[in-house]
């Protein structure tokens, strides 16, 4: 795993490399297929990123977060955090035209803002 942590940093990115086609339950937001690939999930952490992505890395977990219900299905292969000098929203959006990916879930990460993800998907 290549990681790349700031913890003065309060934005982050984890790459999750899914293998198969899978098909699972996001808490309350749904229903939903996931294509194998890999999946970039970008969140924030006003306080201690460090232990935001400490959690993130762990697979047996109480699930709070949607990306929790993704991460027993992969493997996290690079982590990235980001000052804050743009936001969340925006980070996605950068990372999505990057990788010329797509948004596959709505809501997915998003539900305390007005975009469509912050799960994005490219194919390998």
């Amino acid at each position: 795993m290549i990681e790349s942590l700031n913890p003065a940093h309060s934005l982050y990115a984890v790459y999750l490399k899914i293998d198969r086609d899978i098909k699972l339950q996001i808490g309350r937001l749904g229903s939903f297929s996931f294509k194998k690939g890999t999946y970039v999930y970008v969140g924030s952490a006003k306080r201690n990123i460090t232990a935001r992505i400490n959690r993130h890395k762990k697979i047996d977990k109480p699930f709070r977060w949607h990306f929790d219900y993704l991460r027993p299905h992969g493997e996290i292969i690079k982590i990235i955090t980001y000052e804050n000098s743009i936001g969340e929203c925006e980070l996605a959006e950068k990372i999505r035209k990057m990788h010329k990916g797509a948004f596959p879930v709505k809501g997915f990460g998003a539900s305390d803002c007005r975009c469509f993800s912050h799960l994005i998907y490219f194919h390998d």
